[in-house]
């Protein structure tokens, strides 16, 4: 491996716990990441003679707090510098940094990292640009390729939510216990957010995958951080076990092949061991929530040899656990699919029907009742439902998916 290629790997690693630390001393994000890329800087310079520090993170803080002092310093043109052996000699001040910045540390400093990225005055579009940004480090180019806008489009939407966060007055004391887990929560959520954008993008943005990357990149270091937070577990097996079915999702010309549909055989096996075994992991601690019980959802698919195999009425049972302890008209959609399986679609109907009209704006919903009523046999209500579905398809590739069942309906009236 090349000088530049473990120095890269080196920095990623080390970009949230360096990052959250001077964020901390700063108070202020613009000042922080300054800081952060001029020791990156300082790294790629001074690593290939010297060698890796112990802790490149530590090393990383000491480099950039001097930096970032240097440059608030010389703005203010008040206070002499110092001499550039003094900001240079990191050979005692390295290792006194490594012994404070212990683990609460890091955890409180990562977390306020990612919990100003979830800000709720921001929306999600932005919560989403700035963890790319800030918290994964990915360049603008790069996110930008992702959403399908142009650099300077991008740039904007980065610089309003910075503003945005500047103009908050994110609190940057150490959280309480009950704080700690209210960001969790919200931390975990806007993670989530990251990897279903990419994930729902990749029908017509391969470059979208990114974010599914950089989602579960982050996931695993919060879990590193907060080892026995078995939503934390949840969620990145949930994420693991859709990833693994990344390159079966779609046909060549960018087709939606159903779950149901796709190849088996062509699901990333190594990543599902590793999910599940992170999912047995948090069910022995017996609380669970609701990432845990849609990774659960998730297992049985990815257990399912085929999907003839698939347990049916395991599925059921969770999605009526997760309507208990998360109650959403989405879950009830999910579940009307699951009981569709086992009872037929007249049963599968009767569940939508509680829904009232909740979900008369959301794709799927008119796309599922649209392929539970040709089922039935009920042609009319059919084709009405997907009509519905194809005004309010998100992609072509959508909108293509159910006019495949349009002319599936055709055919059969013709028959």
């Amino acid at each position: 491996m090349t000088d530049i290629a473990w120095i890269d790997l080196a920095l990623t690693a080390a970009r949230p716990q360096a990052l959250g630390a001077l964020l901390r001393y700063f108070r202020d994000l613009d000042t922080a990441e300054e800081a952060f890329q001029e020791a990156c800087l300082r790294a790629v310079r001074t690593w290939p003679e010297k060698g890796p520090p112990r802790d490149p993170a530590a090393w990383l803080i000491f480099v950039g707090r001097n930096s970032g002092v240097d440059a608030i310093r010389k703005n203010s043109k008040s206070v002499p510098l110092p001499e550039e052996d003094v900001l240079s000699d990191l050979s005692d001040a390295e290792a006194d940094m490594a012994e404070r910045l212990d683990n609460s540390h890091y955890r409180d400093d990562i977390l306020r990292l990612m919990f100003v990225c979830c800000h709720p005055d921001l929306p999600a579009t932005q919560q989403i640009a700035l963890a790319l940004r800030i918290v994964a480090g990915l360049s603008v180019t790069q996110i930008a390729r992702a959403f399908l806008v142009t650099d300077a489009a991008m740039e904007q939407r980065i610089t309003r939510a910075k503003g945005r966060v500047a103009k908050a007055g994110v609190p940057f004391e150490n959280p309480t216990a009950w704080e700690r887990q209210e960001r969790l929560d919200k931390v975990c959520a806007m993670l989530y957010l990251v990897f279903n954008e990419g994930y729902s993008s990749a029908i017509s943005n391969p470059d979208s995958m990114t974010m599914c990357e950089e989602a579960i990149r982050l996931a695993r270091i919060l879990l590193r951080i907060f080892p026995s937070e078995t939503e934390i577990m949840g969620l990145l097996t949930l994420m693991l076990l859709q990833h693994s079915r990344r390159n079966t999702r779609f046909l060549p010309d960018g087709d939606i092949i159903l779950l149901e549909d796709q190849n088996r055989d062509g699901w990333d096996r190594q990543i599902i061991d590793e999910a599940l075994a992170l999912l047995d992991k948090a069910m022995r601690h017996r609380k669970p929530g609701p990432y845990q019980l849609q990774a659960a959802i998730a297992a049985l698919h990815a257990r399912a040899v085929t999907a003839k195999d698939t347990d049916w009425f395991g599925i059921d049972i969770l999605y009526q656990a997760l309507e208990h302890l998360q109650p959403s008209p989405v879950v009830t959609l999910n579940r009307a699919v699951a009981v569709s399986k086992m009872d037929g679609p007249e049963a599968a109907l009767d569940v939508l029907q509680t829904l009232d009209g909740k979900l008369d704006a959301y794709f799927y919903y008119h796309g599922v009742r649209g392929g539970l009523l040709m089922q039935a046999g009920r042609a009319a209500e059919a084709r009405e439902a997907f009509d519905r579905a194809i005004a309010l398809a998100n992609t072509p590739a959508e909108a293509a998916h159910i006019r495949q069942q349009l002319d599936k309906l055709t055919l059969e009236n013709t028959k």
